[in-house]
């Protein structure tokens, strides 16, 4: 196979107004809402950090100004730390600000759905394959998901997709594949059906959230028509480009944390926290406690 284009950008749609954690999202953008100490937002660009990617790239909305700010400088508040000694508080800000010019941050001036999402970063990923991560899921695993998809493109090629299990009886409140031979450390995907009537899923793989897409896929949204919801939908767009280009999924195996929902985002709290030396001595007891209690 010849060699891969390396994937360096990756695409963050957060133009989402998260109105499931109104009144809060009413003043604060839900990637900004925060799992233990660091926000939702953090934890995704972390795992593409992980991967490898060079360039991030937010597609934001009206009233998400915040996000671009938490990724600069803020002098201030710098200052502050410096004048108190609070070295070990600036040296982790500074770990976690973008290097210069990595950065970029496009609108989406109508929410037309995550394939018009994604096609508003067009002009920024240009004509290379490139990521997209779902703002709201967030992972916790050994291996970060995309890095494990960016191994299993480097075997494959093509566009590759992490799936996970679901229990069967859910299988219809997800978008399933199906399961072709195998590739690489992966599978060809036969089938891709958003969320399928109860009894007729071809398997019980969701897609989770993260996408290794070829460019060619702009071409398609930009005469996409609307789909479910009236939105332009990235997986109509993708049934598009399956008819010419192959699709390869990475089973992911750690777990996942939807943190779009009210359930999600309190399991993410409570499974992040455990899994902090310094928080698990103080929560641990009270949790237990708490769960003692339930009938």
């Amino acid at each position: 196979m010849a060699q891969q284009k390396k994937i360096r950008k990756a695409v963050f749609p957060v133009a989402g107004l998260g109105t499931r954690f109104l009144p809060a999202t009413k003043a604060v953008p839900k990637e900004m809402l925060t799992v233990v100490d660091k926000p939702v937002i953090q934890y995704v660009v972390d795992e593409a950090a992980e991967a490898g990617i060079e360039h991030f790239v937010f597609v934001t909305g009206r009233g998400k100004g915040v996000i671009e700010d938490y990724f600069d400088i803020q002098y201030e508040l710098e200052q502050m730390l410096r004048e108190r000694n609070k070295n070990a508080e600036l040296t982790l800000l500074a770990g976690l600000l973008p290097k210069a010019g990595t950065a970029s941050f496009t609108r989406q001036q109508v929410p037309l759905g995550l394939g018009h999402a994604v096609w508003c970063a067009r002009d920024i990923v240009g004509d290379e394959p490139f990521a997209v991560l779902l703002p709201d899921m967030i992972m916790s695993a050994e291996k970060g998901c995309l890095k494990g998809m960016v191994e299993l493109y480097a075997q494959t090629g093509g566009n590759v997709l992490a799936v996970q299990e679901c229990d069967p009886d859910q299988a219809h409140k997800y978008g399933i594949v199906g399961v072709g031979a195998a590739v690489g450390d992966g599978f060809k995907i036969t089938q891709m059906v958003e969320k399928p009537a109860r009894g007729t899923a071809p398997s019980n793989l969701y897609i989770n959230g993260r996408y290794i897409l070829q460019p060619e896929i702009f071409k398609i949204l930009e005469t996409q028509e609307r789909g479910a919801g009236n939105e332009i939908q990235l997986t109509d767009g993708m049934l598009t480009l399956a008819r010419d280009q192959d699709f390869s999924a990475y089973k992911f195996t750690g777990e996942t944390y939807d943190c779009g929902a009210k359930d999600g985002f309190i399991l993410a709290n409570l499974a992040f926290a455990l899994q902090r030396a310094d928080i698990r001595p103080a929560i641990e007891g009270p949790l237990k406690a708490l769960i003692s209690t339930l009938k």
